[in-house]
């Protein structure tokens, strides 16, 4: 099995690298755009600012490719934000492939939300053996507003989408390579999909 991470300059790469390894899976780390959309299953990763990652993907024709794949995708933190029509985040277009918005916490709460947070409402084959209220690893200051496409609800200040899928398109907004023996879990459900 052929498992790709892009690598756009804008992500914790190597820390989701070693998660696959820790499963006995190895990932390429890539940019070309015909090795991403030659692969079984793709990570799209995100660590930074959206507007300065949103022209990096553009810069490399990733913004035409990454909606176009059939295979399944996990965008993750970052990753599956920039999968989402706006981010508030500098006024940034996304790849409007979840039908969402990206919002900023309001200062009633310390942002960004640093640490462990539980996961609710599971949804998706994504959280095969995954139980309701399990913890996951999260730093963000902005969050997707809820849709019909979350399939995993997290409360801070108020309930947002910490998980979307749409067909082939999964995202996450906790980082599941830090998130311990539940985010290796994850992983692991990504790879059977």
């Amino acid at each position: 099995m052929k498992l790709t991470i892009i690598n756009y300059g804008a992500g914790n790469i190597k820390s989701i690298q070693f998660a696959f390894e820790r499963l006995g899976l190895h990932a390429v780390l890539s940019s070309d755009p015909e090795e991403i959309a030659t692969s079984d299953k793709v990570i799209f990763p995100g660590v930074g600012e959206a507007s300065s990652a949103m022209n990096k993907l553009k810069h490399s024709g990733l913004d035409q490719v990454l909606p176009t794949l059939k295979q399944p995708v996990l965008g993750i933190c970052l990753g599956m934000q920039l999968m989402c029509n706006h981010t508030e985040e500098n006024n940034t277009e996304g790849l409007g492939i979840f039908n969402t918005a990206v919002k900023r916490f309001s200062n009633a709460v310390k942002v960004p939300q640093m640490g462990w947070n539980t996961i609710n409402n599971l949804k998706s084959d994504l959280f095969k053996g995954i139980n309701e209220n399990e913890y996951m690893y999260l730093v963000h200051s902005y969050y997707a507003e809820q849709c019909k496409e979350s399939i995993a609800t997290t409360e801070y200040e108020l309930e947002y989408a910490s998980a979307l899928e749409h067909n082939n398109f999964y995202g996450v907004q906790f980082h599941p390579e830090k998130s311990g023996v539940t985010g290796e879990k994850l992983l692991k459900n990504f790879i059977a999909l």
